[in-house]
């Protein structure tokens, strides 16, 4: 152990065999007064790193002691040997002293000099990179391995840290594979560097290259007289190659005459450019050639879709006027033509997206979706002012240009959903688009010129008809998809959506098989519903299923009506009315839902308590109307209908629709609410099998109502067996599909007697406690 005084380091690590000069101030020139006034004259070097001294330090001499050239005093050291750094001791001076023991090394292994030899490639590398051949020399010079290790307490591009690491490392090959990784990640980072900056030195040249043959060819076209301002004359041949509508090529050839008197800084001429660009990229005379065979676009259809009778025959209407009318050479390109635009309304998946695309196969068109769900901006439909920012021409331009033909299918998704804002209401802007008087001569904002578009074929989707602006609505032709039989549901299921899903999951019809039973389980158990969306979710979960099942080494599978429970649990629906209306107060209504059509069951009960009505479960204004209407007239006509209406003016009625939390109103729950009082008065219950639907007036005439379709779709699919409906609603009977009107007893009634004599139980069968109350 060897007592000698401390010199701290702050900015600089001494490692042995380096010199390096040390400024003095306070701390440091005590050190060097007591390490020169004691007998071997030497002290011990420690690096001071964030206030904190290291536990190994260096053993070293002074050289010399002076000034630097700037003036600040200073000593030159040199490091002898490692240390490990005592206790402190007392000793004179000023000076920190402690106590250090010198560390000897091991000799080197055979590890170490393979070590030493590719240290030494490595830093050759690296230095010829920064052109100092005088240190490679010196490296390459040095035979003792250690030195070679502790040289790199030179190297600028260590760290303070890592040679306090370097320092602390006292086995020789330790330090060897230290530097020879930190001096890999050094090359690694300065090939980064200097390919980056290789990058950009080229595209700085390159760029410098091009902005000078630029200018040169600039002055070159100027002294022959062939300067061309901005590409104008480029444009201008273009326009005159395009054959262009006679209005929109005299509005561009304007445009390019601007364009050669624009200045290259002005702004304008970057929109006119652009303008230019749009109006050249549009199909002006563009147009596919429309199928005129019937049979083939039928069979299309057909193939596509089941069911959607209306529909398919509005498109084959469509068709086979067109082809009378291009017989006969009616139409003529920029005037009136046959355009149609027909709103396929309906619930959620029912098919009227996908029914876009089936159209325009049939009709051998092009077909572009536009979706316009949540559009507040009247410029996404008629384009943005040219002067404005960023300007874009509307969607309906887009929608062209990206069809790349004058006569697409058009397919306007989720009309319902607009919206008005701040930026206008583009509904209105729709208005002139969807008229088939005037969309011929429909303007852009931003081409301001007149574009044809009737000979576009415009389809609008929506789920809610109310949704729908009532000018807007009136431009279109409306065809209702109200929904699916479940014979129909079990068609699409087998022809198009399991064979879908059995290539999204990967699987074969030789590895699994779902049976019909089990399609119409799914169907009418799992998935009521008016569309096949849900139904198409339940196959994707039997099939995901199944490929596990097949993962782990199972045989082919056969789904069916027997194991489907198996895949997908217990049913979520079950046929519920005749539990519900087995007691008297509860009747079975049907109704419109954004969703399709639904059963509705209304409860009502009375209690002592002050005469009057409760309504329950969130009813809109309509709804409570009707309550009170029903209620009026029972109390009034009930001694005609054989119904003792006493007991409802002396008690508390309560009246509840269930399923508070969804917000109900309409007008066609009258009849409803009218068979669950007399229910409740008379004591005798509701007929489980029987549906209703109508409005009821104060003299007890059944009034009409809408959505009698999707209405007697829903109590198919509930089970009923028998539904009401009013008399005047007997037309719409020819719209149900034949399969649900053979399945379903309909009963249309103008009067309400008839209503409660075909809805109530037989007096016999009245429950004996209500009827005593």
């Amino acid at each position: 152990m060897t007592t000698l005084p401390v010199l701290p380091l702050t900015d600089a690590v001494l490692l042995p065999g380096m010199v390096i000069p040390v400024t003095l101030d306070t701390t440091t020139q005590s050190a060097i007064d007591a390490a020169r006034t004691s007998a071997g004259k030497k002290l011990l070097a420690v690096p001071r790193l964030d206030g904190e001294y290291g536990s190994v330090g260096t053993i070293a001499t002074i050289e010399k002691v002076g000034r630097l050239p700037t003036g600040e005093p200073a000593a030159v050291i040199r490091g002898l040997a490692r240390a490990r750094i005592g206790s402190g001791v007392p000793g004179p001076g000023a000076a920190l002293w402690v106590e250090a023991a010198e560390l000897t090394e091991a000799t080197p292994s055979g590890k170490a000099k393979e070590l030493a030899r590719e240290y030494k490639a490595l830093v050759t590398s690296l230095l010829q990179r920064r052109g100092a051949w005088q240190v490679i020399d010196a490296v390459e010079r040095m035979t003792d391995l250690s030195e070679l290790a502790d040289s790199a307490g030179y190297a600028p591009w260590l760290s303070n840290e890592q040679k306090v690491e370097l320092l602390s490392a006292i086995d020789v090959t330790a330090r060897l594979e230290l530097l020879v990784s930190w001096v890999r990640e050094t090359i690694a980072e300065q090939e980064v560097t200097e390919q980056i900056n290789e990058d950009v030195r080229e595209g700085l040249e390159k760029s410098q290259r091009e902005f000078l043959l630029r200018q040169q060819l600039a002055a070159i076209r100027k002294e022959l007289g062939e300067e061309e301002p901005d590409g104008s004359a480029d444009y201008r041949s273009r326009v005159e190659a395009a054959n262009l509508p006679e209005k929109v090529h005299k509005a561009a050839l304007a445009e390019v005459n601007k364009l050669e008197r624009a200045s290259d800084q002005s702004p304008e001429a970057g929109w006119i450019r652009t303008w230019l660009d749009t109006v050249l990229d549009m199909p002006w005379n563009t147009r596919t050639e429309d199928n005129t065979d019937l049979g083939a676009a039928r069979s299309v259809l057909d193939a596509d879709h089941a069911g959607l009778a209306d529909v398919k025959d509005r498109i084959l209407e469509y068709l086979a006027v067109r082809n009378r009318r291009a017989t006969r050479g009616l139409h003529v390109v920029g005037g009136r033509g046959s355009g149609a635009v027909l709103a396929l309304a309906g619930p959620p998946g029912v098919g009227k997206t996908s029914l876009g695309e089936s159209v325009a196969r049939a009709l051998g068109r092009k077909f572009v979706r536009v979706s316009l769900g949540g559009i507040r901006d009247e410029a996404e439909v008629r384009g943005h002012r040219r002067t404005y920012v960023g300007a874009l021409p509307g969607r309906i331009v887009r929608a062209l240009r990206e069809a790349g033909s004058m006569n697409p299918v058009v397919l306007l998704d989720e009309v319902d959903k607009l919206s008005a804002g701040f930026a206008g209401d583009p509904a209105a802007a729709l208005l002139e688009v969807l008229d088939p008087a005037q969309n011929h001569t429909f303007r852009d904002h931003y081409l301001e010129v007149d574009l044809d578009l009737s000979d576009v074929l415009f389809l609008a989707t929506a789920n809610v008809i109310e949704s729908i602006p009532g000018p807007l609505l009136d431009r279109m032709e409306l065809v209702a998809l109200d929904g699916y039989t479940e014979e129909e549901k079990v068609a699409i299921a087998r022809d198009h959506l399991l064979p879908r899903q059995l290539e999204r999951a990967g699987l074969t019809t030789d590895e699994v098989t779902i049976a019909d039973e089990a399609l119409r389980q799914i169907a009418a158990e799992y998935t009521r519903e008016a569309g096949v969306r849900q139904l198409e979710r339940a196959l994707a979960k039997v099939l995901r299923k199944v490929a596990v099942a097949l993962s782990d080494g199972g045989e082919a599978v056969r789904v069916d009506a027997g194991n489907l429970g198996t895949y997908l649990g217990r049913p979520r629906f079950t046929p519920e009315s005749a539990e519900r209306t087995a007691v008297p107060g509860v009747a079975t209504g049907l109704a419109v839902t954004g969703a399709g059509g639904d059963v509705l069951f209304i409860e009502a009960t009375a209690m002592e308590g002050e005469p009057g009505l409760t309504l329950t479960g969130q009813l809109g204004d309509v709804m409570k109307e009707s309550a009170q209407i029903a209620l009026s007239y029972l109390r009034s006509h009930g001694a005609e209908l054989g119904i003792d209406a006493a007991s409802l003016a002396k008690r508390r009625t309560h009246v509840h629709f269930p399923a508070g939390a969804v917000p109900k109103d309409g007008p066609s729950a009258g009849i409803t609410m009218v068979t669950a009082l007399a229910s409740l008065a008379s004591g005798r219950p509701v007929r489980p099998e029987v549906g209703m639907t109508g409005e009821v007036t104060l003299a007890g005439r059944v009034l009409p109502i809408g959505g009698v379709k999707q209405k007697l779709l829903a109590a198919h699919r509930a089970g009923l067996t028998d539904v009401i409906i009013p008399a005047r609603n007997e037309p719409d009977l020819d719209d149900v599909p034949e399969a649900v009107r053979e399945a379903l007893t309909i009963h249309t009634v103008g009067d309400v007697a008839d209503v409660l004599e075909l809805a109530l139980r037989p007096a016999e069968e009245r429950a004996p406690a209500l009827a005593a109350a």
